[in-house]
């Protein structure tokens, strides 16, 4: 379990380092790209603080 929600928070956490690159040449979308971006890594950070901390009892 710690690893596929390790590998799911990885994977969404460098989806939203590709979004942000990406947002600067999407003309007209680029504020909604970034906050797209900023979301997904908010949710890549919220997972193992969510799901790895109680994984351990704690």
């Amino acid at each position: 379990m710690n690893v596929v929600a390790f590998l799911v928070a990885m994977g969404i956490f460098t989806f939203s380092l590709w979004l942000m690159s990406i947002a600067p040449g999407v003309v007209g979308f680029e504020a909604i790209l970034f906050f797209v971006a900023i979301l997904c890594a908010s949710v890549a950070v919220a997972i193992p603080v969510n799901i790895l901390g109680r994984s351990d009892g704690v």
